[in-house]
């Protein structure tokens, strides 16, 4: 086992960065970079860091036009590819690297992708950029030099030091590998070092002496040549691994990526929130108030919906279970395996939440907290049991009479399948965010509930009581 670290002793160990230093580099450059950046959301818990940008449910062709002719650099696809087997996304990276390339011609636009995924590291990786490469050089006569690797995100406690990822819990940094996170069912690991984690993932194809590792030292120094010429020599799909425990080790990051991007090198991104916010050079803003969330009182309560299993989402439950204005139903997913009982368990659970939300009592509704476990081998089977009790809960929002008067959903699965299945989101906008990392969309005019405030709440992010505290704010207490 790898040692813990204190957080504090971590950031004091490493020299503090000049902000106006850092500033002033970044905008000297970042105005003469002019590449249209489509972020694949593999959840939609993405958009962590970002206001004011659109994210799309679907990848048709018509739909990526929209996004290359927004006046926004950046825009966002919501794949929830976390939810899907191997083979569906293998198809649906390919579909949607294929588009790009064709709509990137068409209107003489230079891009690059982001693959956002997980900053604990689950998701179908090395797939995802692995078939992006493949598809964007089969329809391109350019090679992609290398992958980016940046899984920093500050505002979930994930920071990357030495090469390893580390996980916030309370003021300690536990290595990522031995974390819950790690044991995941369809996506687990066992190395922390980025290195490692890069060949254990690759079986071994990508071998962790190989990677180039930029490191914060380097960072902090602001060796913006050294940087770049560590990207330079970047070739045949090479990771890079990038270090950061501050949003400026990225922007410096991201700096020297633009100079060498410049002279001619080509990246795929697999990276975490927070290089999406540097990148696409998105301003901070402050948490979103009540007020501008709930534009229009109404005597509807809220609908609240608990799908994660991870632990933190349990602790949160608990800790929300002590408000007792709220009101609490059950959900049993163990019944998908009967069909018939399992109908009636929806049914049941849906009309209970709408009696409530009518009478003016926001409701909570949670799935069984113990995972429905069918043995060594079964994974492929139990993520297919997922999926079905995913389209049930979000079977109970699309079909639910009455609208709620906000609308929550925890979980990175949950709240992409209640947004695009249950909501019938096409086109959102992401308001901002209401906490640290979780964010707001204000939903579109084709929704079930228009302009709706959605929050989007990730099963792995906050404290304790940090959904007691958004929901307390949206009920104005």
């Amino acid at each position: 086992m790898m040692k813990t670290r204190k957080l504090d002793d971590v950031m004091a160990s490493y020299p503090k960065i000049d902000h106006k230093k850092v500033q002033h580099a970044w905008s000297e450059i970042r105005p003469s970079f002019h590449h249209k950046m489509i972020v694949l959301d593999d959840d939609p818990t993405g958009v962590q860091t970002v206001h004011g940008i659109s994210v799309y449910t679907d990848w048709t062709e018509e739909t990526i036009e929209q996004g290359f002719l927004e006046d926004q650099q950046m825009f966002f696809i919501l794949t929830n590819s976390r939810a899907f087997t191997a083979k569906e996304t293998e198809q649906v990276h390919r579909d949607i690297a294929e588009r790009i390339e064709k709509v990137s011609k068409k209107h003489q636009k230079p891009y690059l992708i982001i693959s956002r995924g997980d900053s604990t590291l689950r998701g179908h990786y090395p797939l995802e950029t692995e078939v992006l490469r493949r598809t964007i050089e089969e329809q391109n006569d350019v090679k992609v030099d290398g992958e980016v690797l940046l899984p920093f995100f500050k505002e979930g406690g994930r920071l990357t030091i030495d090469n390893i990822h580390f996980v916030q819990q309370d003021d300690r940094l536990v290595p990522a590998g031995e974390t819950e996170f790690a044991k995941d069912r369809t996506f687990g690991y066992s190395s922390s070092h980025l290195g490692e984690w890069i060949e254990e993932k690759t079986h071994g194809q990508y071998r962790q002496e190989e990677v180039t590792y930029i490191s914060l030292q380097s960072l902090r120094q602001m060796d913006f040549d050294r940087i770049v010429e560590q990207l330079m020599q970047v070739s045949k799909f090479g990771k890079v691994v990038v270090n950061a425990i501050e949003e400026d080790d990225v922007r410096i990051f991201a700096t020297a990526l633009i100079q060498a991007m410049q002279q001619g090198k080509n990246y795929v991104f697999r990276t975490a929130a927070a290089f999406t916010k540097v990148i696409g050079d998105i301003s901070s803003r402050p948490l979103l108030t009540r007020e501008e969330l709930i534009e229009e009182e109404q005597t509807k309560g809220g609908l609240i919906i608990v799908g994660s299993h991870v632990q933190k989402t349990t602790d949160q439950l608990r800790e929300l279970q002590t408000l007792s204005s709220l009101h609490f139903i059950e959900f049993d997913a163990h019944l998908v395996l009967d069909t018939d009982a399992f109908k009636q368990e929806v049914d049941r659970v849906r009309l209970e939440a709408e009696r409530k939300v009518a009478e003016g009592i926001s409701t909570v509704i949670f799935t069984k907290r113990e995972r429905l476990d069918l043995g060594d081998g079964m994974e492929e089977e139990e993520l297919k049991l997922s999926v079905q009790i995913s389209n049930a809960v979000t079977s109970i929002v699309r079909n639910f009479s009455i609208r709620p008067n906000y609308l929550i959903a925890k979980g990175g699965i949950t709240s992409s399948d209640v947004g695009t299945k249950g909501l019938c989101v096409k086109r959102a906008t992401v308001s901002g965010q209401i906490a640290p990392g979780i964010p707001v969309w204000k939903t579109g005019e084709e929704s079930i509930f228009p302009y709706t405030s959605y929050v989007i709440f990730p099963g792995n992010v906050g404290a304790v009581t940090t959904l007691k505290d958004v929901v307390l704010t949206l009920e104005g207490k």
